[in-house]
C-alpha cells in the first residue's frame, strides 16, 4: 500500500457549539496539522457555507435544517473520496446532526461530531462576529444558544472545553480521537 493511499482514509469531523465556541479555530488548526503530513482535507465552514450553498436560506428551524444536510450531503461525498471533511458549523438540533450522521453510518463513511463546549458568557465575550452585542441591542433575533435554542449534543464523541484549554490541546485531543477511531493513519 503506498503512503498517499495509507493516509487517505476519509471522514467527517463535525464540530458544533455556540457562536464564536471556538470551532471554526479549532478547524482550521488541524486543518494545517493534516495538511502538513500531506492528507487531503477540506473545511467546510459555516459562513462560506451559507454564502455559496445555501444562499437564500433564513434562520427557521426549517432553513438551518436544510442547511445542515447540504453540508452534511458535500461531506459526506467529500469523506467517501478520501477527504477529511472538517465542518464547523452550529447545527443547532439534534436530529438534524442525527440525520448527517446516520446518512454517513448508511454509506460506510467515518463520522465523529465534536462538541465544542464553550460558555455563552464566555462565546457573549468573545463576540468575533459581534453577533452578541447585536442581540443585545435588539438589532437581531434568533441568536443560537441566548434566543434561539441550541441543543447540547448528549453524547459527542468528543467534548472540548475550548475557554479551558488552549487550540494546540483541543487539536491534539481532537488529532488523537481520529488515531483512536483509525481515520488518521501514519
Amino acid at each position: 500500500m503506498t503512503r498517499e493511499r495509507n493516509m487517505s482514509v476519509g471522514a467527517t469531523v463535525w464540530l458544533t457549539g455556540l457562536p464564536s465556541a471556538g470551532k471554526t479555530t479549532i478547524a482550521r488548526a488541524l486543518a494545517a496539522r493534516l495538511r502538513d503530513e500531506g492528507r487531503r482535507v477540506e473545511v467546510l465552514d459555516g459562513d462560506e457555507i451559507r454564502e455559496f450553498l445555501s444562499a437564500g436560506l433564513g434562520f427557521s428551524r426549517e432553513d438551518r435544517d436544510v442547511n445542515v444536510r447540504r453540508i452534511g450531503f458535500v461531506a459526506q461525498l467529500l469523506a467517501s473520496h478520501g477527504v477529511t471533511v472538517l465542518v464547523p458549523v452550529i447545527a443547532p438540533y439534534a436530529d438534524a446532526r442525527e440525520e448527517v450522521r446516520k446518512r454517513h453510518q448508511a454509506r460506510g463513511t467515518g463520522y465523529v461530531e465534536v462538541h465544542v463546549a464553550t460558555p455563552v458568557d464566555v462565546c457573549s465575550a468573545r463576540d468575533v462576529k459581534g453577533l452578541y452585542a447585536r442581540q443585545a441591542a435588539g438589532e437581531l433575533a434568533g441568536l443560537t444558544g441566548v434566543d434561539d435554542p441550541y441543543e447540547v449534543p448528549a453524547d459527542p464523541d468528543l467534548r472540548i472545553a475550548a475557554h479551558e484549554q488552549g487550540v494546540g490541546e483541543s487539536v491534539a485531543a481532537l488529532y488523537a480521537l481520529l488515531g483512536e477511531k483509525g481515520l488518521v493513519r501514519p
